[in-house]
C-alpha cells in the first residue's frame, strides 16, 4: 500500500508486544513506526522484527515523544500507570490510540475520556475480533432467556495475569446485566466460600482460574430448569488480540477525535 497506517508499538519486545509487531509488518496496510520499552530494558535499541525472524528500519526506543512523530497511531497492551502516560503523549502529539490494556480503575477510564475529545482512541477490554462477536451473541442471548436462568461468568488466564476477573469477563457480565436491565456493581458476585445461602435470581457470578499458559478462555452460562446455554470463547494464542488491534488502528485513519470500541470497529453496535 502506497500510504500505510503508520503503528507505533508499546511494549514491543513483550509476549503480546511481539505479535503486534508481527501483526504490523504482515498487513500490507500497515507498516511499523516505531517500538517502545521501558527504561533499562535489555531491548533497547534492538531491531523489534528479529523476535519473527525479520529485518526492519525501526530500533526500540524508549523516547516516547520523538518516535511519536509522523505515526498515525500507537498500540498499547502494557500496564495501566504506563499506558496513561503513552495516553498523554499520544494526547500532545495528536496520535491516535489503540489500548488493550486492562485494569484500569475509574480515574483512568476518565482519563481516556478525556483524550478522547482530541485524539481518536479505540479502548476495548478485548480487541478479538471472535471475543466481540461473542458479545453480541450475548447481548441477543439476555434480551431472549431474561427470565428463569441463572447466569454465571468463568474465567481462565495464564499465572501471570495481575486482574481478576479479566477484563473481558466483566464486559461479559456488563453486556449481559444490560440486556437483563439489571446493574452489574448491584448484583455481581465474585467468587463464593463457606456458607453461602441460595443463590439469588438477580445475581451474575464470576468465577476465575489462573494457572500455566491458558491464553484466555471465557464462558458464560445461562443456567435454567433441565437446560443449560453456554456462550464462550477460547484463544489458543495472542495473535486474535494483535490483528484486532492492528483492524482498530485502519478503523481510526481520517477520524480527528472521538472514544471507540470493537463494537464500532466491527459495526456491530446497536
Amino acid at each position: 500500500m502506497s500510504n500505510p497506517v503508520r503503528i507505533a508499538v508499546a511494549g514491543a519486545s513483550g509476549r503480546m508486544g511481539r505479535m503486534l509487531v508481527e501483526a504490523v509488518l504482515r498487513d500490507p496496510e500497515t507498516a511499523l513506526h516505531a517500538a517502545f520499552e521501558r527504561e533499562g530494558s535489555e531491548f533497547v535499541g534492538r531491531d523489534p522484527g528479529e523476535f519473527i525472524g525479520q529485518s526492519t528500519s525501526v530500533r526500540i526506543t524508549t523516547d516516547v515523544a520523538a518516535g511519536l512523530k509522523g505515526a498515525d497511531c500507537m498500540i498499547d497492551f502494557t500496564r495501566p500507570e504506563a499506558t496513561l502516560l503513552h495516553l498523554q503523549a499520544c494526547k500532545a502529539a495528536g496520535v491516535g490510540m489503540v489500548i488493550g490494556t486492562t485494569g484500569f480503575e475509574e480515574d483512568g477510564k476518565a482519563a481516556i475520556a478525556d483524550a478522547a475529545q482530541s485524539a481518536p482512541v479505540v479502548f476495548a477490554p478485548n480487541m478479538s475480533v471472535g471475543v466481540n462477536v461473542t458479545f453480541k451473541l450475548l447481548e441477543i442471548a439476555a434480551g431472549i432467556l431474561n427470565s428463569g436462568y441463572d447466569v454465571e461468568i468463568v474465567e481462565a488466564h495464564h499465572r501471570h495475569k495481575v486482574d481478576a476477573p479479566s477484563g473481558t469477563a466483566l464486559r461479559m457480565g456488563e453486556v449481559v446485566a444490560q440486556g437483563l436491565g439489571r446493574n452489574l456493581k448491584e448484583v455481581a458476585v465474585y467468587g463464593r466460600e463457606g456458607v453461602t445461602g441460595e443463590r439469588k435470581d438477580s445475581t451474575i457470578g464470576f468465577a476465575t482460574v489462573r494457572g500455566g499458559d491458558i491464553v484466555g478462555d471465557h464462558v458464560v452460562m445461562f443456567c435454567g430448569t433441565g437446560e443449560r446455554v453456554e456462550i464462550g470463547h477460547k484463544a489458543s494464542s495472542r495473535m486474535p488480540y494483535a490483528l484486532g488491534s492492528v483492524r482498530a488502528a485502519k478503523f481510526m485513519r481520517g477520524r480527528a477525535k472521538g472514544l471507540f470500541d470493537m463494537q464500532d470497529v466491527l459495526g456491530l453496535r446497536g
